[in-house]
């Protein structure tokens, strides 16, 4: 197969695990985390790793970037494009890049490597004086405007054109990127059913004992205040157990904000389509054989 990368990406709680785990077995390829918080060690079933689902009866699936930071370190974007490049390099087989971090998994498919841009308060003073119009003209001068993500608003202009005059200043910096050839597939579902799965995965996480994988985790001396940067499960348990919130308090406002989450993932992943990334949707409640038998049709001409 000629094809070097398949991606798999959907909001949480859609089954891509499951969909990947099936592929990279079919094709007899290894799986890429795309997954900004499963980079953690000891963060397990709040970041929903699933890590049973890559031992098939036959063998087991190998997967990259999952548990290579530990918990309580920031990791960013940055860093998962070198870690990516590095398991990319010395794969020798097909890969499947699996998540639901748009921005990790966008960084890897649009191509262009991210490079920290510290901020320049003497020219944003000057750029925030200026208006919208003036901004995107300014914009354009240093690059060709390729979509309005830029120019959106004040501020996103502002930080577009710190952006490229710190590259233009700083020509050192390697910005490059190897041009990665994906398809890419996404398992979409009913708004309804989406707010059922997760409530129900929400549930059946508390079960198998989340709340005392956040203990340990506190227990080891991870600050709560690192763990509340986390977000989601991570921030709703710390607050629980640090007696901020009640357990009801707790399940109530976690689950809403992880409705929130996978709406804001979904707005993503439009947003990727946009952008010039062509997304094959799948229905994530057909049976994972179905949707497989759909990708290798759409995988095998290009083979």
């Amino acid at each position: 197969m000629s094809l070097p990368l398949i991606t798999i990406l959907g909001p949480t709680a859609s089954g891509k695990t499951h969909l990947a785990v099936k592929l990279a077995a079919s094709l007899d390829a290894e799986i890429i985390s795309g997954d900004s918080r499963q980079v953690y060690r000891g963060m397990d079933i709040g970041t929903g790793k699933d890590l049973s689902e890559y031992n098939l009866v036959s063998r087991s699936i190998p997967f990259h970037l999952i548990d290579i930071a530990d918990a309580g370190y920031k990791y960013n974007v940055f860093e998962y494009q070198r870690d990516f490049l590095n398991v990319w390099n010395e794969l020798k087989k097909p890969a499947v890049l699996c998540g639901g971090t748009g921005l990790y998994m966008e960084s890897i498919l649009r191509g262009y490597r991210l490079v920290p841009v510290p901020a320049n308060p003497a020219l944003r003073e000057d750029l925030e004086r200026k208006s919208l119009v003036e901004l995107t003209a300014i914009l354009s001068n240093y690059k060709k405007l390729h979509n309005n993500t830029d120019i959106d608003t004040v501020k996103r202009a502002v930080r577009a054109i710190e952006i490229e005059d710190y590259y233009l200043t700083h020509p050192e910096l390697d910005t490059s990127f190897p041009k990665i050839e994906s398809i890419v597939f996404g398992l979409q579902l009913d708004r309804e059913i989406r707010r059922e799965r997760i409530s129900k995965r929400l549930k059946s996480r508390l079960e198998e004992g989340m709340v005392g994988e956040v203990e340990a985790l506190i227990q080891k001396g991870i600050p709560v205040e690192d763990l509340i940067y986390y977000g989601l499960e991570y921030k709703y348990l710390s607050l629980f157990i640090i007696g901020e919130l009640t357990f009801d308090q707790m399940f109530t406002q976690l689950e809403i904000a992880i409705h929130q989450f996978a709406k804001r993932q979904m707005t993503w992943f439009r947003g990727m389509e946009t952008r010039g990334i062509q997304i094959h949707w799948l229905d994530a409640m057909a049976p994972a054989e179905e949707n497989i038998q759909k990708m290798l049709k759409l995988i095998s001409p290009i083979g």
